[in-house]
């Protein structure tokens, strides 16, 4: 039979008692959000974060209060800060790079002038199409193909990653559109142009793959392995595939475009994929005692 307790709730900054609750052992930490948020609106449950300790891990939903082995039937809460849903972030942060880089090609007169007169070279058009569907497949993916473990995300984050996207979209865009941009030879465009298809396919791939390891509305982890379709072997040398065939599609891009900005991007996204990498690498290894332990977080052989 469940025990009931009397759990206080406090806030981990200021130790303000925020609530005070009759529960059973058996509630899960979701079900004690839910009772917080009728007692306080504003704290909603994908607002908050429980913790056994102020300085303890937040504790997940599906957790049960028996299970917490409380010293004193108190818990602490931390407030996240409002909140947004994910696939508004990733259309938000997808959308800007697509629509900035594109004003550059299609209105150069309005960034650059009458010098924008000048018909452009066959390199830029097609660097202008890669973009832009490197940003379409994204957006679809966000609607049609992502499966978000985590509902939502704090509403302050879509403004710094816009200016993330959004920012490094116009600045590349500005130099490989302007009237004095000077291509790459041929011999170095065009196998970097197929690269650049190749590692779109490749990501798309890992994608679908992903999706297909969580049935929809769980959350439900399982180790990716490689299946029938060619892109996903790479599974059998790296977790995070998917982040590989992105760093490998901006590296193509970089030497397609010749364009230092382009590099900057490049660099940048590289370093934060590789952090995710090797975050979502621990966690499987930690998860899972029969992972592959031959794999790499990104990169082959490497790390």
């Amino acid at each position: 039979m469940p025990e009931y307790i009397q759990l206080k709730v406090l806030s981990i900054g200021s130790q303000r008692q925020l609530a005070d609750l009759e529960i059973s052992s058996a509630d899960t930490i979701a079900q004690l959000k839910e009772k917080i948020a009728n007692i306080r609106p504003k704290l909603y449950p994908a607002r908050v974060a429980l913790r056994t300790a102020p300085k303890s891990k937040n504790i997940k939903d599906d957790v049960q209060v028996q299970h917490l082995e409380l010293t004193e039937p108190t818990l602490y809460l931390k407030d996240l800060g409002p909140q947004v849903g994910w696939t508004t972030v990733f259309l938000t942060e997808y959308s800007g790079p697509l629509l900035v880089y594109l004003l550059f090609y299609v209105r150069p007169s309005l960034i650059y002038g009458d010098q924008a007169s000048q018909p452009m070279h066959q390199h830029v058009k097609i660097a202008a199409i890669c973009h832009t569907f490197h940003y379409a497949k994204r957006l679809l993916e966000t609607l049609f193909v992502h499966r978000f473990s985590k509902g939502t995300m704090p509403i302050a984050n879509i403004f710094r990653n816009s200016i993330y996207y959004w920012g490094f979209a116009a600045w590349m865009s500005y130099f490989i559109n302007h009237p004095l941009y000077t291509p790459v030879s041929n011999q170095l465009f065009y196998p970097a142009l197929a690269a650049f298809g190749f590692c779109e396919l490749g990501n798309l791939s890992i994608h679908l793959a992903l999706r297909n390891l969580r049935p929809a509305g769980t959350k439900v982890r399982a180790i990716p392995k490689p299946s029938l379709n060619p892109f996903t072997w790479l599974f059998s040398l790296v977790s995070c595939p998917n982040y590989t065939y992105e760093s490998g599609a901006w590296i193509s891009f970089t030497v397609m475009s010749g364009a230092l900005t382009s590099l900057f991007f490049t660099i940048a996204g590289t370093y934060q994929m590789t952090v995710w990498a090797l975050g979502k690498h621990r966690n499987y290894r930690k998860e899972f005692p029969e992972y592959p332990r031959q794999r790499k977080a990104i990169f082959p052989f490497i790390f």
